[in-house]
């Protein structure tokens, strides 16, 4: 199995969140795929983007940046 970091971006009303996560891939014919913790990493900040919060939205996803 290998692992490659990914750049995946959350658009939620006028803000992009950049959020770095980790795709695995192996032989399997569901390859690549984000692990459990990146999935629910990606939904966190979208939700926290949806109520407005952005400082929460940074800390779930460590090194996020926002755009408009």
């Amino acid at each position: 199995m290998t692992h490659r970091k990914k750049i995946k971006y959350i658009h939620e009303g006028r803000y992009v969140a950049e959020v770095e996560v980790e795709l695995l891939e192996d032989d399997t014919g569901w390859s690549p795929y984000l692990s459990v913790e990146d999935a629910y990493k990606l939904d966190d900040v979208r939700d926290a983007i949806r109520q407005g919060d952005l400082k929460s939205a940074a800390k779930y996803a460590g090194s996020t940046s926002f755009g408009l």
